[in-house]
């Protein structure tokens, strides 16, 4: 597949400009997917029902986890967004993370293209 234009993530606006999301496959229990922002794109706080692994390729973005505190990641790293919890992804620079979602979480619902 390749990548798409997302504009808002569980209803919540991206800011910053273009967030671009490759689909690389899904299974019956997970998604992966790349994502590559620009700096000073983010994803705006917000919640799902499934788990995500987030690991960062190439660049730096911040995250901030509801309850856990805000993390600086740099290529290399890696973090966990937990089900049910307020969580938000922006870049600092240009950068490129490889997400997992479980359970497989259908793209075109997940996102607004």
């Amino acid at each position: 597949m390749k990548a798409i234009n997302v504009k808002a993530i569980e209803g919540q606006t991206v800011y910053g400009g273009n967030l671009m999301v490759k689909p690389m496959m899904m299974g019956d229990e997970m998604t992966i997917m790349e994502i590559t922002y620009t700096p000073g794109v983010g994803a705006p706080m917000h919640k799902h029902a499934h788990e995500s692994i987030v690991y960062v390729v190439k660049g730096k973005v911040k995250t901030v986890i509801e309850g856990d505190g805000e993390y600086v990641l740099g290529p290399g790293d890696v973090c966990r967004h937990p089900a049910g919890l307020m969580h938000t992804v922006e870049a600092l620079e240009d950068a490129v993370m490889i997400e997992i979602k479980a359970p497989a979480a259908d793209f075109m619902n997940f996102f607004k293209v």
